[in-house]
């Protein structure tokens, strides 16, 4: 059955269903309860589980990640929702020294199906701290799974795959596109779902690549559908580790120009590091070099002047104007 949902619909869906199949699944963080999350993310899900499967927290979340940890020592599938991106750094130590690394310190012998929300990236008109496009830490972190959706299908079934794993997994929303829709067929098995590490072709070409991810994949396909000169491939990541390198060398070595494009600053950002590996496997197949749009090297400013920092329609066109300028 095929229904028309939200990004963040979605991702209550999915909630939903994860937590219908399986009682050990917990959703805790700050107000997911009886407000439904700040962004209405989790509405519904205490009233019809309760408050022992949907838990607020106090603001903590250091707190929240520790528990997390615990609960999934003892059997539990948690889902932990930072309320913004900017409020996770307290929560650092606990993710990254612990969650990312018990799965190795106990040879195996401990999974950790610990899933962490984190609603990312500008465009809302926000104060200071909320938003954040931290994903390259997490995508450095070896033992964690970072994800990220750009529509309402990969949203309710990337959710139930995140849950699913056996390993911790960071989960990405775009909280400026929250409120996109699209049509999701509800009723597949979840196994029918492209796979969660699998990068998707949102729109097929042949002259050059256009990668990106979560917020700027609308971005993307506007510039691709705005160049009348070129026919432009887009790749949706979807998966910022691993990252689905196949999908991407594959589609660079048939086009020849790479252009990827995130809201997060430019130096070492995630595309600074898709360069250099693309670069590696493709060296003879490149017509240019690789062409890097992104967010400015600087805090993220005022909400008056986000609409300056954040990547557009006109600094994608330019990015693939200057990679067919070689």
């Amino acid at each position: 059955m095929s229904t028309k949902l939200t990004i963040g619909k979605g991702i209550n869906a999915g909630l939903r269903r994860a937590m219908e199949a399986d009682p050990k699944v917990l959703i805790m963080g700050e107000d997911v309860g009886k407000l439904g999350g700040v962004f209405r993310v989790t509405d519904g899900l205490h009233k019809d589980f309760g408050a022992d499967r949907v838990i607020d927290t106090p603001l903590a979340e250091s707190g929240i990640i520790g528990t997390a940890i615990g609960l999934a020592l003892r059997g539990y599938r948690p889902v932990c929702e930072i309320q913004f991106d900017g409020f996770f750094f307290p929560a650092t130590n606990q993710t990254f020294t612990q969650l990312a690394k018990m799965h190795r310190r106990a040879a195996g012998k401990v999974k950790l199906p610990v899933v962490i929300r984190i609603p990312y990236g500008g465009g809302i008109g926000a104060v200071e701290h909320h938003s954040e496009s931290p994903e390259a830490y997490f995508a450095h972190t070896a033992g964690l799974r970072v994800v990220t959706v750009a529509n309402a299908v990969d949203s309710y079934w990337m959710i139930q795959q995140a849950i699913a794993s056996d390993d911790p997994v960071v989960f990405f929303e775009p909280k400026r596109r929250y409120y996109e829709k699209a049509e999701v067929d509800t009723e597949a098995p979840l196994h029918t779902a492209t796979p969660m590490g699998s990068a998707r072709i949102a729109r097929p070409g042949t002259d050059a690549t256009l990668l990106a991810y979560g917020p700027m994949v609308k971005t993307a396909l506007q510039a691709a559908e705005a160049d009348t000169d070129h026919s432009i491939e887009v790749i949706d990541l979807r998966s910022l580790a691993p990252v689905d390198y196949d999908t991407v060398v594959e589609s660079v070595k048939r086009t020849g120009r790479l252009i990827v494009t995130h809201e997060a600053p430019l130096t070492s950002g995630l595309g600074a590091e898709i360069a250099a590996r693309v670069t590696e496997a493709c060296f003879y197949h490149l017509e240019s070099p690789v062409i890097r749009v992104a967010g400015f090297d600087t805090p993220y400013p005022q909400s008056r002047l986000e609409e300056h920092y954040l990547p557009d329609l006109d600094r994608v066109l330019d990015g693939v104007d200057r990679a067919f300028a070689f």
